[in-house]
């Protein structure tokens, strides 16, 4: 690989916010092999950093200083994620430093949605048309970001993007996926949170990253919202897939999988006394409520990749660590 010393001078410069959550360590990465010149923004230096990747431990909340260790940069990507429990309190604060980071920078901001804005009357397409009614208060708290994105790009200081998505799987742990869904795969069980007849948007992380070096490569005009379809499942057509690539990578069950849902009285009793799954209960309706996304808008404008299904579940599971890469080779 290229060392920074032998690179262009013209190669471009990309500032990863948050990247070492998932999806920003996804980011990075599809940023570096699109090419790019990364710089993550990280709480502190990680043990072993991906190869080609530059960590910034400067805190998001000093922007003077971030901005001059990110001299050059010309988009900003804010994949801050605070604690589920601590939004009220710092999901704003950080996007504020976020946008006066890009401001100083004079960079393009893009940051990844969901789909909490349309709250719980959600249509079961979801446009970037689509009227948002948040029922929820991380509903409103994200109309509330995006409103403050479009309002900087308004004062023509920045332009801004925000690409909404479903639910994240792959690139590692931290979603429904591996704390739920397939928690129990080695036990042979699995675990849908909703009714299994239900449409349910999802998003592949590495392929909603490789979107949003799709985007920043146009550059940006003022501010825009543009939707990823990543995967539409329902729970039943989820979890086939699941049992199809755990046959697959040798980790199914002889006698077959089992299913289970949530429990979700008890969740919400439990939610009395304990803040994440009070915090969980309130979002439950993303379960009863069929979505998907409408991504035509994104796909006409730009190339975007889009994984098999069963290829991305294959990755997602052995990034789990419930199977052997070998078995995926095969497999494929």
């Amino acid at each position: 690989m290229d060392t920074l010393s032998t690179l262009p001078a013209t190669r471009r410069s990309v500032l990863v916010l948050g990247a070492n959550g998932r999806f920003g360590a996804a980011a990075a990465l599809a940023f570096r092999d699109a090419g790019w010149r990364v710089l993550a923004q990280v709480r502190r230096t990680p043990a072993a950093p991906a190869a080609g990747i530059e960590a910034v431990t400067v805190p998001i909340t000093d922007t003077e200083a971030l901005a001059r260790a990110a001299a050059g940069a010309s988009v900003v990507i804010h994949a801050v994620n605070p604690l589920y429990t601590r939004w009220d309190e710092e999901a704003m604060p950080l996007l504020e430093a976020g946008l006066a980071v890009a401001q100083r920078l004079g960079a393009h901001f893009m940051l990844p949605g969901n789909v909490y804005n349309f709250g719980e009357q959600m249509p079961p397409l979801l446009r970037e048309d689509t009227p948002q009614r948040p029922s929820t208060r991380k509903g409103e708290q994200r109309v509330a970001m995006e409103a403050a994105i479009a309002r900087a790009c308004e004062r023509g200081t920045i332009t801004g993007t925000v690409i909404r998505a479903g639910d994240f799987f792959g690139a590692g742990s931290g979603s429904w996926l591996d704390l739920a869904i397939a928690k129990s795969l080695r036990e042979g069980k699995l675990v849908y949170p909703g009714p299994l007849g239900l449409a349910h948007a999802w998003a592949y992380l590495p392929d909603l990253a490789c979107a949003f070096v799709a985007v920043a490569d146009s550059g940006g005009a003022g501010f825009r919202t543009l939707h990823f379809a990543g995967h539409t499942l329902t729970g039943t057509e989820l979890l086939a897939a699941l049992e199809q690539a755990a046959t697959e990578l040798g980790i199914a069950p002889a006698r077959g999988f089992r299913h289970g849902g949530m429990p979700w009285g008890f969740i919400r009793a439990v939610g009395l006394v304990h803040p994440m799954w009070r915090e969980l209960a309130r979002m439950s309706y993303l379960w009863r409520v069929p979505h998907a996304l409408d991504g035509r808008r994104l796909a006409t404008l730009y190339s975007v990749r889009q994984t098999p299904l069963p290829q991305a579940l294959r990755a997602a599971l052995i990034e789990l660590g419930l199977a052997d890469a070998n078995r995926a080779i095969v497999a494929a």
